[in-house]
């Protein structure tokens, strides 16, 4: 087992965290990671290996049964509004239009003020659906619905985004594109991230780090040595195909 030190410089810092449901084994195992004020991570695993769990935990959807996370320094006790959410599924209401499912964080607060919708506009804009707000989620694409559920965990600029596989099931292009998206967004207000997948390019395209999960524990700390901005040329170049064999051969050796 390897941590990744939960250090003084940590925006987030999970510390010697574990979660288990009743007398099950554990799904989170003693965790420490620290990820720094602005800085992009994804953890990467197989299924069943704990990486939704630990992100529940970071979100305080779930309390770890042993050790603490802390955001800036506060130890979560539950969901706070400065941690956005994008599910694995878009999960969008369909009763309402894209403008106000991107406006439902503003809305279960308050009642949404100008303001708030030139905001959500602006925001469907740079993910290309400016010209979309007044439709419902049933007549948008898979890739135009995740598209929705980035922007709307983004609206109330929070400090921490926690993505949980939101890409998994769109195409490949599409993929691509929505990954842009998000970095692009992110870069913004310089937002925390900690983002769950299984694609290993994806993992090195994104993220500054990468952590690898197996068996509920942290196994492997990998490194992103990739200028910023990313560009989608990089993921024909050998400095990213050697960092994807390595996160691939490290993956093969977690138990």
């Amino acid at each position: 087992m390897m941590s990744i030190e939960p250090g003084t410089d940590g925006f987030v810092v999970i510390d010697e965290a574990s979660f288990r449901y009743g007398a099950e084994p554990p799904i989170v195992d003693r965790v420490d990671w620290a990820i720094p004020r602005g800085a992009f991570h994804c953890l990467v695993g197989r299924s069943g290996s704990g990486k939704t769990t630990l992100l529940k935990l970071a979100a305080g959807l779930l309390a770890p049964d042993q050790g603490s996370v802390r955001i800036d320094g506060v130890a979560l006790t539950g969901p706070v509004s400065r941690i956005g959410f994008v599910f694995q599924q878009p999960t969008l209401l369909d009763w309402l239009s894209v403008l106000d499912n991107v406006l439902l964080p503003v809305s279960l607060k308050r009642r949404p003020t100008a303001q708030d919708r030139d905001e959500a506009r602006a925001l469907l804009d740079r993910v290309g659906l400016g010209a979309y707000g007044e439709r419902h989620p049933g007549q948008l694409s898979g890739g135009q619905q995740s598209r929705v559920a980035v922007a709307r965990a983004l609206i109330t600029e929070p400090d921490l985004l926690l993505l949980d596989e939101p890409f998994a099931a769109l195409d490949a292009l599409t993929r691509e594109e929505l990954q842009d998206d998000l970095l692009a967004l992110c870069a913004l207000h310089a937002t925390t991230v900690l983002f769950v997948t299984h694609d290993i390019t994806e993992a090195v395209y994104l993220a500054d780090r990468v952590a690898i999960m197996a068996s509920g524990r942290l196994h492997h700390d990998l490194p992103i040595d990739l200028p910023r901005p990313r560009r989608r040329e990089m993921r024909y170049a050998q400095p990213f195909n050697a960092l994807c064999l390595a996160l691939r051969q490290a993956m093969d050796e977690a138990p």
